[in-house]
């Protein structure tokens, strides 16, 4: 069965059929990403479940470039894309302290463990045995990663939301191929959304998209 599920024969193909179609529920496609792993006898490091050389650094330089990127795509890359200023889809968070467990729940978990672990962690191990592991497949596996991560965000954010992810996407992917860890983006992934989150919350969506551009 281990051997089965490695492979790209029919319970391997079934296996990623399985885990990507429940991405409806994120969490629950990371959980089954991880109960492949196991039963698969895949070594965690290959789906960067590594031991960071420091939790707590990772957990600072994942918190400070997430924020950081988030301010940065608010400010002026979406805006030159064309991206409206308040984020419709989201807007209902402005001023509603009742939503705020719900959704910090969703970015933390949802975002950054599971959607890291399926999009990057299982994709690129998956993708890797196909494509190998050199400098143009390892291209091919943030690309094509990359374009399956937007996707899942067009139905509840639209145009904006694809770009936006494609961006996320090449940049968190980047990252992870370079460095094969996944904590590090866990926590960046997580901070880019709890960031979004909070310049909602605090209705400064405006104010922010405008910062560079009137």
């Amino acid at each position: 069965m281990a051997a089965g599920l490695r492979g790209f024969g029919p319970l391997g193909l079934f296996a990623i059929l399985v885990i990507v179609l429940s991405s409806i529920f994120k969490p629950l496609s990371a959980m089954l990403v991880l109960v492949w792993a196991w039963r698969s006898h895949t070594p965690w490091g290959e789906i960067g479940y590594v031991r960071p050389k420091s939790w707590f650094g990772s957990l600072a330089v994942g918190i400070i470039f997430g924020c950081a990127f988030k301010l940065l795509m608010k400010a002026i890359v979406m805006p030159l894309l064309g991206a409206p200023a308040i984020n419709s889809a989201y807007h209902y968070l402005a001023g509603n302290r009742a939503a705020l467990p719900g959704v910090v729940f969703t970015m933390i978990v949802g975002a950054g463990f599971a959607e890291e672990t399926l999009f990057r962690g299982y994709l690129f191990e998956r993708l890797g045995k196909l494509f190998g592991t050199g400098a143009g497949a390892k291209v091919s596996v943030v690309l094509l990663s990359s374009a399956l991560f937007a996707l899942g965000h067009y139905s509840n954010l639209g145009l904006p939301g694809v770009e936006q992810a494609v961006i996320t996407g090449l940049v968190f992917g980047t990252i992870f191929a370079i460095t094969g860890r996944i904590w590090m983006v866990m926590c960046a992934h997580a901070a880019f959304d709890l960031a979004a989150v909070a310049i909602i919350y605090w209705n400064l969506e405006a104010a922010v998209a405008h910062l560079m551009f009137k």
